[in-house]
């Protein structure tokens, strides 16, 4: 494969600038070896894209039902050339290929360099942009990509925090600008939030831009009934806690977090309107939390209501641990009771150990060692 691959690149060099004149491109691909293959008729798309594509054989099987038509490799050939030239590695390009078989069918000269130069006049360097392709399927076929990215990018700010987005799936892409991606835009700008929080907004929800206009207004209106109004600095947290949930599954989730953790309606009020993303933990984390919590720490509901953060950290990770080291400390004299558990568990993990684990070494030798191996669920609750 690797000298298959050698000998193509060899034929097929690609100039080293970030940008690919249609007319050079032209000239290098006339001015190809002759075909690799010395039988076209007996091409054979499934070994092809094994041997020199670098894709596995059940994706090989999968792809070539695309692809049955090529009876050549020579259009192949120069498209895995370009991409080589554009920086791709053998598993880049075989991940591309895979996500977007008939990639192999584009026309480097016609389709696929002007893509190229319109994208680098956007200012995404060479690595940007075969990342990009990598990440955006078919729609990198398409010159309709650059007018996209040259609205997507100054909203999101970076390419790093499109590509965040464009991780979870290319629809973002693939959707209408004009109809749906702007107006969607438009109407989250009007309840108060800036370009910056809909890139955070839209980075663990990339769906939200895409999706029916009158959703998003619905999903607005969901935040606002949980307490959380336009313009707040927790707004964008509900619209994250209520997207794509139905009314009927955030009106049972509030009902047995009202169960579970002892709250009248006014408390689960509170709690929401403080960290409306206890609304997305699984009710599993919600019941055991609770119960150690207020079974266990001791603390009455009306607190944690108060207090939502409490119930978004991680039980194992850092509440058991903590609640354990200090509970040890105190009972043996080294600390003063009466220590706040809000403070104690929302302070980030190198402040507690400074502040808790470190000063306590020589008096209890080996409380690092444990609250370490705690951390790691190696300990039982005790």
């Amino acid at each position: 494969m690797l000298r298959l691959r050698s000998s193509i690149l060899t034929h097929l060099a690609i100039p080293s600038s970030s940008a690919y004149p249609c007319s050079s491109l032209r000239r290098l691909l006339s001015a190809t070896a002759p075909p690799i293959s010395p039988n076209p008729s007996s091409f054979a798309v499934e070994d092809y894209l094994v041997g020199t594509c670098g894709l596995t054989r059940p994706q090989a099987l999968k792809a070539s039902a695309k692809l049955s038509h090529l009876r050549s490799p020579a259009k192949p050939d120069a498209v895995l050339a370009f991409l080589a030239g554009l920086g791709l590695s053998g598993a880049d390009a075989a991940a591309a290929v895979a996500k977007d078989p008939r990639l192999l069918c584009a026309k480097a000269d016609k389709t696929l360099a002007p893509v190229v130069d319109g994208l680098t006049g956007l200012g995404l360097s060479r690595p940007e942009i075969a990342r990009l392709l990598s990440l955006a399927g078919s729609e990198f076929r398409c010159r309709s990509i650059i007018s996209k990215l040259q609205y997507l990018l100054p909203l999101f700010g970076s390419s790093e925090n499109l590509f965040r987005v464009l991780k979870s799936g290319s629809h973002l892409l693939c959707s209408d600008l004009e109809r749906v991606v702007k107006p969607n835009i438009a109407f989250l700008q009007e309840c108060g939030l800036g370009a910056c929080d809909i890139a955070k907004l839209c980075i663990p929800v990339s769906r939200v831009l895409v999706t029916n206009p009158e959703h998003v207004r619905m999903m607005v209106a969901c935040a606002e009934r949980l307490g959380v109004p336009r313009g707040s600095r927790m707004f964008r947290h509900a619209l994250q806690a209520v997207a794509f949930l139905s009314k009927e599954k955030i009106a049972a989730k509030v009902e047995f977090m009202k169960n579970t953790f002892r709250w009248s309606d006014a408390e689960v009020s509170i709690a929401l309107s403080k960290a409306p993303v206890v609304l997305r933990r699984s009710k599993e984390h919600l019941q055991r939390t609770s119960n150690f919590l207020i079974s266990e720490v001791g603390l009455e509901p009306a607190y944690i209501a108060r207090r939502p953060a409490l119930i978004t950290y991680s039980l194992e990770g850092r509440l058991r641990p903590r609640h354990y080291a200090v509970k040890f400390l105190t009972e043996n004299g080294l600390l003063d009771h009466g220590r706040s558990y809000y403070v104690i568990f929302t302070m980030t993990e190198k402040v507690f150990v400074e502040k808790y684990i470190c000063p306590h070494q020589e008096a209890a030798p080996h409380i690092a060692k444990y609250y370490a191996a705690a951390c790691r669920g190696e300990l039982p609750a005790r």
